[in-house]
């Protein structure tokens, strides 16, 4: 539940549909299997990977944090600033739908924070459950569209817009305390 919350695949519905209105091709399959794979190996490698860099964990959430500021500009003013190049296949699958949406800092945080209380198989289970969910919120985001209608997904697009702005604002606070 814990990794529900924080990756918040319905509460990117409206960012979803946003980017297949725009002409952006999203692929659920692809979105679902490359958030997994990701998340299972900062699982495992996570540490080690940003001592690699010679980085932290709070570093690394601080430019996730920008990320997501960056998609939030782009919800709430309607600002393109993820371009899909058409030369690129999937381009928007994995930015900004793989990262940060799916497997963002919040949710990779999450995976090596849940090493220490539950066992590896336990969290793999979880992450799996929750890739299965992504998966089918991605493929039936049109039925989601046609079942709320286009006003309120604008609405919803531009307020969730101000709270994603929100959370990214909270992410890079709290963790640039870290930092300094």
């Amino acid at each position: 539940m814990v990794l529900f919350a924080v990756i918040d695949i319905t509460g990117s519905i409206p960012i979803l549909i946003d980017l297949s209105n725009t002409g952006k091709i999203v692929h659920p399959l692809k979105a679902a299997v490359l958030s997994f794979v990701i998340l299972i190996a900062f699982l495992f490698a996570g540490d080690a990977l940003l001592r690699l860099f010679n980085t932290d964990i709070a570093s690394f959430a601080v430019a996730g944090a920008l990320v997501l500021f960056a998609l939030a500009i782009e919800m709430t003013f309607n600002i393109e600033i993820f371009r899909n190049n058409s030369n690129t296949s999937g381009a928007a699958t994995i930015v900004p739908v793989v990262f940060p949406l799916v497997a963002g800092p919040g949710a990779l945080t999450t995976a090596l924070s849940l090493r220490a209380g539950y066992h590896v198989e336990n969290i793999i289970t979880a992450i799996a459950l929750n890739m299965a969910i992504v998966y089918i919120i991605l493929l039936k985001v049109r039925f989601v569209e046609r079942l709320i209608g286009v006003n309120t997904i604008y609405i919803l697009r531009r307020f969730l817009g101000v709270i994603l702005l929100a959370m990214s604002v909270k992410l890079f606070i709290s963790n640039i305390r870290v930092l300094l």
